[in-house]
Parts: C-alpha cells; sequence; structure tokens
C-alpha cells in the first residue's frame, strides 16, 4: 500500500495544452487522479512567483462562463480546476514551479535560493498564489540543483514553502466554518540519472516534502548512440546499450539514502521517443524523424504508428514499437507495460504513479490514466480545500456558488 492511505495518481495539466493541443481542463480524468499538477509557475529574480500564461491561466472564458460577473472574478483554466476540485473533493491542485526551461535553460531558481531572503520571498508569493487562485500545495520541478551546495539550497526553499504554507494553514484552521485545518501538499520532481541526485539531499528532502515524483523516463533519446528504452524498469544484461539507465536501481538508491518508499512517486511518459534508420533495440541509429508536437516525439494516443507492432522486452521491462518496412523504432509505455508498471509499485509499496502529461493520453478505453488509476485502487483518499476566504477572487471567495 502507498503509505496507509492508498496510492497516488499525480499527472501533470500544462497550461500551453489548450492552444495547439486543444487539451482543456474539462478533459482531465479528474475521478481517477489524486493529484494535477499545475505547470508551470516561474519566477522573477527577488523571488516572487508568478504566472506564466495570464490569458491561459485566469482569464480565458469556457462554456458557462460569465461576461456579466460584478467585481474581480477567476477564470481561465484555474476556475475549471477549482469547479473539478468542487465536484471531485480527493482532487488536489498544486502548482508546479520551475520545468526544464525556466529551471534548466534559464536557471531562475539559483539566485533566490541561495539567500535567505529570496527563500522567504518565493515562499510567501507561493502562499499568496494559494490564497488567491484556490491551490492545494506546491510542486518544485528544480531541473536541477548542480552542485551539493545548490542541493542544500533547494532543501532549505522547501522548509521555507512549508513552514510558510503551515502558518496559512493554522490560520485558516482558526476561521474555516468547520474548524478543520487544510494540509498544503508539497511535492518535487526529482531525476534518475546520478549525476543530478547525488547534489541531492535525498533523504532530508524527504523529510520535507509530502512526496517525490521520480521522472523515471527520458532514459535513452537523441542524445544517445544506441535506440533505447526511455522508460525501462530494469537493466538489460543481454543488451546493455538499450539501458543506459534504469528505474529498479534508482528507486534502490532513494531507499538507501532514507527516503521512505510510500513516498516515492514513480513517473511514467506519456508520449514515445523515435529512433530512426535503425535495425531494433539496442542498435545504433541515425536521426528521429516526425512527431507530434516537437520532431522524434509522438503523443502515447498517436502509438503505435500504422505498420509498426509493439514489442515487449522482459529483461528490461519495458515496451516500443518497431516497423521492419520504415526501420523505425519507437519507445514508449504501451497499455499493458503501465499496468505492468501499476503491479510493480504496488510489489514495492511505492508512492503511487505520475505522468508528464494529460494532453498525450487516449480519451478511450485505452487511457493509460484510467487503467493505471483502476488497478492501483484503492486510491490515497484525503479531502482537497476549497475554503479560501482571502482570495482576491469574488467567486473563488464565494466557493463559485453559481457553478
Amino acid at each position: 500500500m502507498g503509505g496507509s492511505d492508498g496510492f497516488r495518481t499525480v499527472a501533470y495539466f500544462v497550461n500551453w495544452g489548450i492552444y495547439g493541443r486543444k487539451y482543456f481542463p474539462q478533459a482531465i480524468p479528474a475521478d481517477k487522479l489524486t493529484h494535477v499538477l499545475y505547470s508551470f509557475g516561474d519566477n522573477r529574480p527577488d523571488g516572487e512567483v508568478i504566472l506564466t500564461d495570464q490569458w491561459s491561466d485566469i482569464q480565458i472564458h469556457y462554456e458557462g462562463d460569465s461576461w456579466n460577473d460584478q467585481g474581480n472574478n477567476l477564470y481561465g483554466n484555474l476556475k475549471q480546476l477549482n469547479l473539478l476540485k468542487k465536484k471531485n473533493r480527493n482532487l488536489k491542485v498544486l502548482l508546479s514551479i520551475g520545468g526544464w526551461t525556466y529551471a534548466h535553460e534559464q536557471k531562475h531558481f539559483d539566485t533566490p535560493a541561495s539567500t535567505a531572503h529570496g527563500r522567504k520571498t518565493f515562499a510567501d508569493s507561493c502562499v499568496k498564489l494559494i490564497k488567491d487562485l484556490g491551490f492545494d500545495g506546491i510542486d518544485i520541478d528544480w531541473e536541477y540543483p548542480s552542485n551539493p551546495e545548490q542541493g542544500q539550497h533547494l532543501l532549505l526553499l522547501l522548509q521555507a514553502i512549508r513552514s510558510a504554507m503551515d502558518a496559512y494553514a493554522n490560520k485558516l484552521a482558526g476561521e474555516s466554518p468547520d474548524g478543520t485545518r487544510p494540509h498544503f501538499v508539497l511535492s518535487i520532481a526529482a531525476p534518475a540519472g546520478e549525476a543530478n541526485y547525488k547534489n541531492m539531499p535525498l533523504g532530508a528532502l524527504a523529510q520535507v516534502v509530502d512526496f517525490i515524483n521520480l521522472m523515471a523516463y527520458d532514459y535513452s533519446g537523441s542524445w544517445d548512440q544506441h535506440a533505447g528504452h526511455q522508460a525501462n524498469l530494469f537493466k538489460s544484461s543481454s543488451s546493455p546499450p538499450c539501458t543506459p539507465f534504469d528505474s529498479q536501481s534508482v528507486i534502490d538508491v532513494y531507499i538507501s539514502q532514507g527516503v521512505p518508499a510510500h513516498k516515492i512517486v514513480l513517473g511514467m511518459p506519456l508520449y514515445g521517443r523515435t529512433f530512426t534508420n535503425t535495425s531494433g533495440i539496442g542498435q545504433p541509429f541515425q536521426g528521429v524523424g516526425q512527431g507530434s508536437w516537437e520532431a522524434g516525439v509522438w503523443d502515447y494516443k498517436a502509438l503505435p504508428q500504422p505498420g509498426a507492432h509493439e514489442h515487449y522486452d522482459k529483461e528490461a521491462g519495458a515496451t516500443y514499437s518497431y516497423d521492419n518496412h520504415t526501420k523505425t523504432l519507437i519507445t514508449y509505455d504501451t497499455l499493458d507495460m503501465a499496468r505492468r508498471k501499476a503491479q510493480y509499485i504496488k510489489q514495492k509499496k511505492l508512492g503511487g504513479a505520475m505522468w508528464w502529461e494529460l494532453s498525450g493520453d487516449k480519451q478511450d478505453s485505452g487511457s493509460i490514466v484510467t487503467n493505471v488509476a483502476t488497478d492501483l485502487s484503492p486510491l490515497e483518499h484525503k479531502r482537497n480545500w476549497i475554503y479560501y476566504p482571502d482570495s482576491q477572487y469574488e467567486n473563488l471567495k464565494k466557493g463559485f456558488p453559481n457553478n
């Protein structure tokens, strides 16, 4: 059991998904998820956390949204997510801050996380966004602390956020209609590569956060010399080039460093990575070809491609498709593989499953999220928080009485 309360099902919803991908909040399988990670928030150099797309986040009017409401009101994806929370009281919505572009390429965490003042500004602005927008907590995606000193900065930043959220929860406990106190959730995305996780004080981090989302994907891709598995559970001894990384050994390290198994949430991809001009798994390739939204990356819902056959590599605990005619290999979790991972999560008593990201899933009986959530039953049951008396938005403050 993933902790005493069941397994977590955690999925990223990206705020740019409403554009080309046409994936809207209303499509989220809310009754199958315990947590939605709303991505991504960013931060200013002084540490203030900010939304990154005002139109998508808080302005776009969806069907049923009035243009005649009095006062300052919340719209956009975040109104829709709050409505999903109101209807599905087990669904928690966290603001995910950082990610590859802001944290890795632009290094926005580095400066504010390095000072007490920057961390306090960051934490206080997290609480302001929780108050205003109806979040149930914060997810930090620092990809990645580049040395042990930055790993300590991450720990201190998380402690500051935890402290600020707890202080606000205590305030709400004295005011809420039934006297209950919210628990605002704190999570992080964490790496599977040793070069990155060696900089992080994993055991200490685990004591501060509610859970850790292990990014157990992108193990192989265009940067490699051989066509490999991108989300395999195990090492391949018969074909080592196809498994440069594996989830099992990473989980073992995390646990050995003091991370409780029930706080490790196994990340899974809702997309595949392509290798072209290859004779098979573990073999050299040339190029990555087309993709759904970027070269070489196909949404799971577009797989398998016509003409391709799916294969299960039992030794590696992984699946892929291969087209003998075009010599194209795509590494991804099939539905069957995702369900095998659900069994693995249960066997290892891990904390649950996480997905990047919802728009890639199928919207039918082939949905990975829906099937895995069913397999992981019972899910963690912890009520969300829907009482936000300090919001600047009238409709959220009143609990969306017209919806």
